[in-house]
């Protein structure tokens, strides 16, 4: 994808020798040639650049295994790990794989995301499930087996979304997940702590990803939102990985159970 070669450089290394898992570090298929990197994709280069061994590891092995391509391409350690986030046995199963065959495992980043549903009225029972078992279930699940093997002074990085600060959707499964994500994160901060494993959130507004650009498709309300951010454009997925890659570093290392919102103001007006 042409955008990784708009990866921010970098000399500082903030995550030399780090080992990092990322679920959800493929990007969703595209016929653009110009379109822009996922999130996830971002994180995992951004974490490469920065010193880290990385595992990718996606629903899609196709979309892992090229992730992890560009990691390789960085000159880093770089693994394929493809499983079911949702799935309780696949979610242990994937953490466990990344931590044996990348020698241990120092931070973990979960990036997952669906939007189903129009309204109350038009959000079937069945669309509100398939959202939260994403959403909401495969954060808890990688929590819950990620952070026995996490090694001490580690750390762990949920991606949110803005939706969860404000009724930003259509989708009231969409926005009650990413709002449950401030309570989860906040209780994972305080189970790391005799442990020294910090947990925090990472909050995205609009930002311009295959899958921000589908919902806008779907959605022209959406793109007329663009005129209400302060800073007058869409973030980019690298932004976002600065702040994930950010909170993983030592840099970070006397904040847990926090939010960190990038979303260009958006949320402040």
């Amino acid at each position: 994808m042409s955008d990784v070669q708009q990866a921010p450089t970098t000399a500082a290394h903030r995550l030399a020798g780090r080992r990092v898992l990322v679920i959800g570090a493929g990007t969703r298929p595209s016929d653009d040639p110009e379109a822009p990197v996922g999130n996830g994709r971002a994180i995992a280069v951004l974490a490469a650049r920065e010193g880290a061994a990385v595992a990718c590891a996606d629903i899609s092995a196709e979309a892992a295994g090229a992730t992890a391509g560009l990691v390789g391409a960085e000159g880093a350690d770089a693994l394929t790990i493809v499983g079911d986030a949702t799935d309780p046995e696949q979610a242990s199963a994937m953490i466990a794989e990344a931590r044996r065959r990348l020698g241990g495992l120092d931070a973990l980043v979960v990036n997952v995301g669906v939007g189903l549903g129009s309204g109350l009225a038009n959000t079937s029972p069945q669309d509100w499930e398939r959202v939260l078992s994403l959403n909401l279930d495969a954060p808890f699940l990688a929590a819950k087996h990620g952070l026995p093997e996490l090694a001490d002074g580690g750390a762990i990085v949920l991606i949110g979304s803005v939706a969860g600060l404000r009724a930003a959707t259509n989708s009231p499964a969409y926005d009650s997940s990413k709002a449950a994500l401030f309570g989860l994160v906040r209780h994972v901060a305080k189970e790391g702590a005799p442990r020294a494993i910090r947990a925090n959130l990472v909050v995205p507004g609009l930002i311009d990803t295959p899958m921000g650009r589908g919902a806008s498709a779907r959605r022209p309300a959406r793109t007329a939102s663009f005129e209400r951010i302060p800073l007058g454009r869409q973030g980019t997925a690298w932004e976002v990985a600065e702040a994930v890659t950010f909170l993983l570093s030592d840099r970070a290392s006397y904040i847990t159970g926090q939010s960190l919102v990038v979303d260009g103001g958006l949320s402040a007006v």
